[in-house]
């Protein structure tokens, strides 16, 4: 098994991406965390010509040191080149994050989490796909539900994978979807949803280059179009499963975390759009670096105040 070296370009650590939401969600796919690496287990997106997900990987992403390369690799019966290309994706290492410390120098509430985070870039979903389907999943129940439910869905129709002896398996590829006719768990309104949504993979309206290429208005739209999908979700599939990285979120509680960070500045009449033009051209990262000090610390009601 070949050893594939990404260079990141701009600050990164893999251990933030690690301990990510507290870990490597259960909800971002199949995979797990070691000491030292990042093992991730998806489908992998084929070329528009073909529409056949056709294969599954497992990827193992380790960094001896911060900054420095990631050393990525790669078991899969073929399409190692798609699957390289959806692991980086995956940790935002597809994007040139060599601006991202200057989005610091411009905010300090920004630069000081950078510091305490170590650069945090956002972890995504393997795909459109797959953020789609957990998604729909996840709706109206808990979070260790739906994991649960994936990982059931995983170890039923999923492709089973061995990278160094120990087992991985993805999540279904959309045609193994369609076999699954009761989901343990989901109710038959949330299984027709899930069909529609491996419908809409085979036919390319969840591709991921193709979601990105479309304006974000464009691609919200078309979005939620698809079954079970509203305003949320297709927010969610586009920031978290495409990987926008200068978006920003419209929800409650992205304003309530930036009102909370910045009430100082508010308060001196500083404006949002002020403080949003800061972050240009990562406001998406910025806004999950400070959904996830808040999550870590900054809670509901308190000040910030910065160091």
């Amino acid at each position: 098994m070949a050893d594939h070296v990404i260079e990141p370009r701009g600050p990164f650590s893999l251990a933030a991406a690690r301990d990510f939401a507290g870990g490597f969600a259960a909800g971002i796919g199949g995979g797990a965390t070691t000491g030292t690496s990042l093992v991730m287990a998806f489908p992998i997106e084929p070329r528009p010509a073909t529409g056949e997900w056709a294969k599954s990987a497992v990827v193992e992403l380790s960094q001896a040191e911060r900054n420095g390369p990631v050393i990525a690799r790669v078991a899969t019966d073929g399409g190692e080149a798609a699957a390289l290309v959806q692991a980086a994706r995956c940790v935002s290492l597809d994007h040139d994050g060599t601006g991202w410390r200057e989005v610091g120098r411009r905010d300090p509430v920004i630069g000081e989490f950078q510091a305490r985070y170590e650069d945090l870039r956002p972890v995504c979903f393997y795909s459109a796909y797959e953020a789609a389907t957990s998604f729909v999943i996840g709706q109206r129940i808990s979070r260790v539900q739906a994991a649960r439910v994936k990982a059931r869905l995983s170890e039923q129709a999923g492709d089973a994978l061995e990278l160094d002896g120990a087992r991985f398996n993805a999540f279904p590829r959309p045609e193994r979807l369609f076999d699954v006719k009761v989901i343990d768990g989901l109710a038959e309104e949330k299984v027709r949803r899930l069909h529609g949504l491996a419908e809409a993979a085979l036919d390319g309206r969840l591709d991921t280059n193709r979601l990105r290429s479309l304006a974000p208005a464009e691609a919200l739209a078309a979005l939620r179009e698809l079954r079970g999908v509203g305003e949320f979700t297709a927010q969610g599939i586009l920031l978290r499963g495409c990987g926008l990285v200068d978006e920003l979120p419209d929800d409650a509680l992205s304003d309530e975390v930036l009102e909370t960070m910045y009430a100082d500045d508010l308060a001196r009449g500083v404006t949002r759009d002020d403080i949003v033009e800061r972050w240009k051209p990562y406001r998406m990262w910025a806004t999950v670096l400070l959904r996830v000090g808040w999550g870590r610390g900054i809670g509901k009601g308190q000040s910030y105040r910065r160091q």
